[in-house]
């Protein structure tokens, strides 16, 4: 927390792992000076070894300099933003009642467990405790989507990320849960290749479940599914009266029993 947008993006990276840092209105730039230029939003390695091969390593170091010298060093957008970051100076205002545009988690297997990647039930189970974590939020907030996003990371820290939309938005387990299979299907051999380190998952491209087009139930009848079951939204239904009743470990998967609820998820509202 501080009083502008950048420096609290900063304080949220100083602060990891759990991002809680509060900068007082009258401690700012003591705390913001002494940390590498990295922290300057816009620093990147180009711009970062520009400044340290001219002996500019901190962000006081950069204050110290007039925009003008900045504006020769880097160019005039760049010099000019940098200049007025390193004062604290970010005059975007904070905008309220924007809805989230995804809803996600993620789970931390961690470089010393990556070769659980070469386990294809431990990834699976993982996955399917993301889908059911992700499709309960969505239908805790009366949203629906249309686009599956599968992120990977793997042990030696490089990412890859696949999705796939659907043509009709939904909030359904099964559906999402089918997709995102697929898509940790087709990665398999860079899982295998490079270890797994880190699984999230997110539907995108929400919307009001309320808008929603209706399909009409021509290949069976409606509310049932194949050979009389349940057809999947009242089990997730049931599902969600159930967890919201007695909490969340009331009821699970058998394939998540005994394993380990290393989530890591966005604290934002829905």
């Amino acid at each position: 927390m501080a009083r502008t947008k950048f420096l609290a993006k900063v304080a949220s990276g100083v602060a990891k792992p759990d991002g809680l840092l509060v900068v007082a209105p009258d401690a700012e730039l003591a705390f913001l000076h002494p940390l590498a230029v990295e922290r300057l939003w816009g620093v990147g390695k180009a711009t970062s070894a520009k400044l340290r091969a001219r002996g500019i390593t901190t962000v006081g170091e950069v204050a110290t300099l007039p925009e003008g010298v900045l504006v020769s060093m880097l160019g005039p957008a760049s010099g000019r933003h940098l200049h007025a970051l390193a004062h604290n100076r970010d005059p975007r205002p904070v905008q309220v009642g924007r809805r989230r545009r995804s809803v996600g988690s993620q789970h931390a297997l961690g470089r010393a467990r990556a070769l659980r990647g070469h386990d294809p039930e431990a990834v699976d189970a993982v996955l399917v405790s993301l889908v059911d974590r992700v499709t309960r939020r969505l239908r805790a907030a009366n949203r629906v989507g249309r686009t599956v996003i599968l992120r990977l990371r793997f042990d030696d820290f490089t990412r890859a990320t696949r999705s796939h939309t659907l043509p009709r938005p939904t909030d359904r387990t099964d559906t999402i849960l089918e997709v995102a299979r697929e898509l940790l299907s087709a990665a398999r051999p860079f899982i295998r290749q490079q270890g797994l380190t880190l699984i999230g998952l997110s539907v995108a491209n929400l919307d009001d479940n309320d808008a929603v087009q209706l399909m009409l139930p021509f290949e069976r009848r409606q509310g049932s599914g194949p050979a009389g079951r349940p057809a999947s939204g009242a089990i997730d239904a049931a599902l969600d009266d159930v967890r919201a009743r007695f909490g969340t470990a009331a009821v699970t998967r058998a394939v998540l029993l005994g394993r380990d609820d290393h989530l890591d998820v966005p604290l934002l509202p829905d």
